[in-house]
C-alpha cells in the first residue's frame, strides 16, 4: 500500500525517546488538561508533540492522526490520576513496525455496538440507525471498502434518528422545567441535581476508562 504509515518508523530509538519524554512530563507534573502546549504545560498530545498539530503524529510517530485525536478526546475526559499516566499508556502499548491502519475503525465500530460503554445504543429511538451504521462501518475494520448504498441508508437513518431524539429531548426538558416549577421543596430539588450531577461525572468518568483500555488492547494486538 502506497504511503502506508508503519508505526515509529519502525525504529524503536524513536519510541525509547518519546517514552522518556513523556515521563519527564509526568515527573514533574506538566502534563494538565483543557490546554495543548502553554507555558511548558500540556495534554497528551501538547506533551507528546509541543504543539497542537495532530498531524505531526503521522510525520514524527507514523501513527494515524485518528488514532491522534482519539487519544487527546480519552484524555480529556479521564479522571485527573489515569489522565497523568495516559500519554504514556497509550504511546507505549505501540510496537514499532506495527500497522495501525485498522485501529481507529475497530475502536469505532466497538463504540457502537457495546452497550456497556455506550448504553444509550440500545434506546428505541436510536437503535435502528445505530446498528446500521456499525454494519456500514464494520468493512473498514477489516480494511475493506465501504458499501456506499449501505452508508448512504445508515446516514438517513442516522439523521432521522437525530431528529426524532431532537424532539423526545425538548419534550422532555419542557416537563421536566414544568416539574420543577410546581415543585414546593426547592431545597430537595437542588439536592437531587447535585446528586444526579455527581452520577453523571462518575459514570462519564467510568466510560472514559473503559475507553482508555479498549483502545490500549486495540493497539497492542495491532
Amino acid at each position: 500500500m502506497t504511503n502506508q504509515l508503519i508505526a515509529y518508523h519502525d525504529d524503536p530509538s524513536v519510541k525509547d525517546a518519546i517514552m522518556a519524554q513523556l515521563a519527564e512530563h509526568r515527573k514533574a507534573d506538566e502534563i494538565v488538561q483543557g490546554q495543548y502546549w502553554e507555558n511548558g504545560k500540556g495534554c497528551a498530545v501538547g506533551c507528546t508533540i509541543h504543539g497542537d498539530n495532530h498531524m505531526e503524529y503521522e510525520r514524527r510517530f507514523g501513527i494515524p492522526v485518528m488514532l491522534a485525536r482519539l487519544e487527546d478526546r480519552i484524555f480529556e475526559g479521564l479522571p485527573n490520576d489515569k489522565a497523568q499516566k495516559w500519554p504514556e499508556r497509550f504511546m507505549g502499548a505501540i510496537k514499532p513496525g506495527a500497522d495501525l491502519s485498522l485501529v481507529g475503525w475497530k475502536f469505532q465500530w466497538w463504540l457502537l455496538t457495546d452497550p456497556k460503554v455506550n448504553p444509550g445504543i440500545q434506546h428505541p429511538l436510536v437503535a435502528e440507525a445505530v446498528k446500521l451504521c456499525a454494519d456500514a462501518l464494520y468493512p473498514l475494520t477489516k480494511g475493506k471498502p465501504v458499501d456506499v448504498e449501505a452508508a448512504e441508508s445508515a446516514k438517513s437513518a442516522a439523521r432521522s434518528a437525530a431528529e426524532s431524539a431532537a424532539r423526545s429531548a425538548w419534550s422532555a426538558r419542557s416537563a421536566a422545567e414544568s416539574a420543577a416549577w410546581s415543585a414546593a421543596e426547592s431545597a430537595a430539588e437542588s439536592a437531587a441535581e447535585s446528586a444526579a450531577r455527581s452520577a453523571a461525572r462518575s459514570a462519564w468518568s467510568a466510560a472514559y476508562v473503559r475507553m482508555s483500555d479498549k483502545l490500549v488492547r486495540l493497539l497492542r494486538a495491532a
